[in-house]
């Protein structure tokens, strides 16, 4: 812009309306967003700096495109930028990105981010789901020491499917049988005394030593003592697998036994459940999504918008050094 065109705008801001002004702040804000993205998603891609189709690294700058560097791969041929090859790809709007993200740290639903981000219902829908799927691949690689491990329990649910293969309920319903049945899908959590969280999805119906197996074998370390409730499958799982193994028997009201509870993580339970009322009821194919993104706030604060942007685009040493 021309000094002159500038100065004539210097003036008419002065006569600008508390509601025009604020829209001002608004749109300025969002350029300074802008560049803020753009220089985050770059800088993702420098760590890495490799063709994302073959792992090449011998690439070249080839234009820009949306204020994303293009890329061509000399081995493959293929043109890219720093977002192919990640949930973030093709996603449009980017100076709302951080404020989408902000409307995901204070954990608001769909159509309140959207009114609060500009954007529609469906758009939010859409960004939230992308946004999550690395956030909640940010787990910890092993559990140490005294592990706590317990199975909850949430009613199945088809949410947004079109054709389902059971007499639909109302939204809060409850299970057509009683007890454990294969109406309630099984979320196992375990977690060790420092903290470090990881849950598995495990499927519907109780839990069972094979998905016991298929779940804590990998993560718990040799030094890892498991605590757990009276369940037969945590006795046999240990006993299959040798691993050391503590029992505090619920049923019979023995909620402590010397340094052995599972306080920590039925209170995580709790935490999550009345976290995940606010949703009015979640498909189970996003529940990974929503049990990563409760295990972003329990493990990483404070968090900001630019934290889980970071971690969006798979750069999980961010939120450790932070």
């Amino acid at each position: 812009m021309k000094s002159v065109k500038f100065a004539q705008l210097m003036i008419e801001v002065t006569e600008l309306s508390h509601y025009q002004r604020n829209q001002l702040i608004a749109v300025l804000n969002q350029q300074k967003d802008s560049a803020k993205v753009l220089e985050m998603i770059e800088s993702s891609f420098d760590a890495k700096n490799i063709c994302p189709r073959c792992s090449s690294v011998d690439l070249y700058r080839h234009g820009l495109v949306s204020g994303l560097q293009r890329y061509r791969c000399k081995k493959c041929h293929k043109t890219f930028n720093a977002l192919t090859g990640t949930p973030l790809a093709h996603l449009r709007h980017k100076p709302r990105w951080l404020v989408y993200l902000d409307e995901i740290n204070q954990s608001h639903t769909v159509r309140k981010s959207a009114a609060n981000t500009g954007v529609h219902r469906n758009t939010s829908f859409r960004w939230r789901h992308r946004f999550l799927t690395w956030i909640s691949q940010d787990r910890p690689a092993k559990l140490h020491g005294i592990t706590e491990a317990d199975e909850t329990y949430l009613l199945e649910s088809n949410k947004g499917q079109r054709n389902l293969e059971r007499k639909p309920r109302k939204r809060g319903g409850s299970a057509s049988k009683p007890g454990i049945s294969g109406e309630q899908v099984c979320i196992l959590v375990a977690r060790d005394r420092a903290g470090q969280t990881l849950d598995f999805v495990v499927g519907t119906g109780s839990l069972t030593k094979t998905r016991l197996t298929t779940s804590l074998k990998p993560i718990l370390d040799v030094d890892a003592l498991l605590v757990s409730d009276a369940n037969p499958a945590y006795t046999a799982f240990c006993e299959t697998e040798n691993i050391s193994h503590e029992v505090v028997n619920l049923s019979q009201h023995q909620r402590v036994r010397g340094a052995y509870h599972v306080q920590n993580v039925n209170a995580y339970h709790s935490r999550f459940k009345r976290w995940l009322e606010r949703f009015h009821g979640v498909a189970t194919k996003y529940l990974p999504n929503y049990l990563g993104w409760r295990r972003a706030f329990e493990q990483h604060r404070p968090l900001t918008p630019e934290i889980l942007l970071s971690a969006a685009l798979g750069n999980f040493q961010y939120l450790t050094v932070t």
